[in-house]
């Protein structure tokens, strides 16, 4: 699914990532762990096609067969919204948006008619157990149903990859338990391959494979 080599990245004289290489099969669920500051959203970043390398000069990035380094920037932003799907630690939800428009957001982006977009943002909040809050803004959710109503917008458009970025960590115990066995659950019904960025051991240790992360590098694979 994933086939990246010799990622570098530079933020003024920070040497942020050093020649990182990593490999994801596809219906993988792979945990990225390490210390604040070692790089891991930097590198999920570039994964997902949100930041570029800084060298690329033997930088490689194959996604599900497409090689992204050769595409032109709208290229890569179709690819983007087609094939992948981003949950981040704050929702990242519009708040004048009720949740059932904030789903379909990405569908419109492709071009997907309306009834349509509804139609399915409706079967993934049914799905998800927010049946009964399309209608309802990001503040009148609960932390947990935020986060659940983001894995929907990030599941509208069935992406062959998911990234997510300490998806759990502004939930309370609980809910962040109930997002946990979420995502494997997907793994199951949807066949997805999941890249999570996490300080949640208990989630770290759940996925098919940890990647450690230390000073730009990953130290095993």
């Amino acid at each position: 699914m994933i086939q990246a080599k010799n990622i570098h990245k530079y933020y003024n004289d920070l040497h942020v990532l050093r020649g990182v290489d990593i490999h994801v099969k596809k219906g993988e669920i792979v945990s990225i762990v390490g210390a604040s500051g070692a790089g891991k959203t930097t590198l999920l970043q570039i994964l997902g096609t949100l930041d570029n390398a800084s060298k690329k000069e033997h930088f490689e990035l194959n996604i599900n067969h497409h090689n992204i380094t050769a595409l032109k920037e709208r290229a890569i932003a179709k690819f983007r919204n087609e094939h992948i799907g981003f949950i981040f630690q704050f929702h990242q939800l519009l708040p004048e948006f009720t949740a059932l428009e904030n789903v379909c957001l990405p569908a419109f982006i492709k071009g997907t008619k309306k009834a349509d977009a509804e139609k399915r943002a409706k079967e993934l909040l049914d799905f998800l157990g927010l049946s009964h809050r399309y209608h309802h803004k990001p503040n009148e959710l609960s932390g947990g149903e935020q986060q659940r109503t983001a894995v929907a917008r990030a599941l509208i458009n069935n992406p062959d990859l998911i990234f997510a970025d300490e998806p759990s960590g502004n939930l309370d115990s609980e809910s962040a338990e109930t997002l946990h066995n979420l995502f494997f659950k997907l793994r199951d019904e949807f066949g997805q391959t999941f890249v999570i960025v996490t300080h949640n051991e208990e989630l770290a240790n759940l996925a098919d494979r940890k990647l450690t992360m230390v000073d730009g590098k990953i130290i095993n694979s």
